[in-house]
């Protein structure tokens, strides 16, 4: 009985091991598939764009839309260019006439690295070499391209909008193979495009009038451009002055920081305080009492205002008394004895009948 057991365990742990290896398999080629590693060796380049906005570490080159590589890296270079790092593999072929150019994936403005062959033979590139600004080209400007077109996108449906869009950019991109797919939604658009004619005309019109008004303001442009180069010139010689401001900024910040943290307990007990005063202000009795005094304090104000016309002081009068008088305790007979006057004390109150008294006028 014992055997058979043992029999059964093993068989199962032999499956289950069996599962378990197939199951990273699958698991690792999924996972290299999908991931876009590359197995076997690898060659780093360099690009340089004037502009590699979006484009990110991790993001895919490819040569003719198949993936080969991932860029690695984007820095600034010089101050005003981009400096591309990617790696890709080895038997991709790249001489000194390849080109590199940044290209939309979708309209949502994900971007990839394309390489492309150049014109005629050259020498190949070595190991960490670098592809000058002369051979890269930067990605669309989408912001201006779909301005331009918007009347004519507010006609279409979303679906319709999405694939024309789409198929503009790869064709704008250079990705020939997408004219078909262009022209294809071109015709299937015909018939809609042709009663929306007005708007067609409303688009050209528009870039008709976005093209006549920069012309119209030429010098005003040029002289926009070259202030802004003496702008940015002024900002670049002061660059040591700013780079201390913010220093000091950052000072700043901490002790700011520190004397809130200081005057936080404070503060927290003046708000308690506060919260306690509206509650008592806010009891019937005690709105009755600020109404009755925000109906005087007018006429109030307009007296105290009257009275200091004389000269540089006021004159104030004694019209009216309330309080009371408490006398020592100089033991229990004794003040037993002084109860009834301490009594008439308690409420000691008079006023004046004269005119100046008088609070209705």
């Amino acid at each position: 009985m014992a055997v058979s057991r043992n029999t059964v365990t093993t068989v199962a742990a032999i499956k289950l091991g069996i599962f378990v290896l197939a199951s990273i398999i699958v698991t690792g080629t999924l996972t290299a598939i999908m991931g876009s590693f590359a197995f076997g060796s690898q060659s780093e380049y360099q690009a340089v764009f004037s502009s590699a906005s979006l484009l990110d570490k991790g993001d895919d080159v490819r040569v003719a839309g198949v993936t080969v590589g991932q860029v690695t890296g984007v820095e600034i270079k010089n101050r005003n260019d981009a400096e591309v790092s990617f790696k890709i593999e080895s038997d991709v072929p790249m001489s000194d006439t390849s080109r590199a150019e940044i290209r939309f994936l979708n309209l949502v403005g994900a971007r990839y690295l394309a390489l492309t062959p150049g014109t005629g033979g050259g020498k190949k590139l070595d190991d960490g070499a670098t592809i000058p600004k002369s051979r890269t080209q930067p990605a669309l400007n989408l912001t201006e391209l779909f301005n331009g077109f918007q009347p004519l996108f507010q006609a279409l449906q979303p679906d319709e909008v999405n694939d024309l869009s789409m198929n503009l950019v790869k064709v704008l991109q250079g990705e020939g193979g997408t004219i078909g797919g262009l022209l294809e939604e071109t015709a299937s658009l015909t018939n809609a495009l042709a009663d929306r004619d007005q708007l067609i005309g409303q688009v050209i019109d528009n870039l008709s009038t976005t093209l006549q008004t920069v012309d119209e303001r030429r010098g005003q442009l040029s002289s926009l451009v070259v202030e802004l180069k003496n702008w940015l010139t002024n900002v670049a010689d002061d660059r040591k002055a700013i780079g201390a401001s913010v220093t000091n900024l950052s000072s700043l910040t901490e002790e700011v920081a520190a004397l809130l943290t200081q005057s936080r307990p404070f503060l927290k007990a003046d708000i308690a305080q506060l919260d306690k005063v509206m509650k008592i202000l806010n009891k019937p009795a005690n709105q009755k009492e600020l109404d009755q005094l925000f109906d005087r304090l007018p006429v109030a104000l307009a007296r105290q205002a009257r009275t200091g016309t004389y000269g540089s002081w006021y004159n104030f009068y004694l019209c009216d008394f309330d309080g009371r008088i408490v006398l020592p305790s100089f033991g229990e007979a004794t003040d037993k004895l002084l109860a009834p006057i301490q009594q008439r004390l308690n409420n000691l109150a008079f006023y004046s009948k004269e005119s100046r008294c008088d609070l209705s006028g």
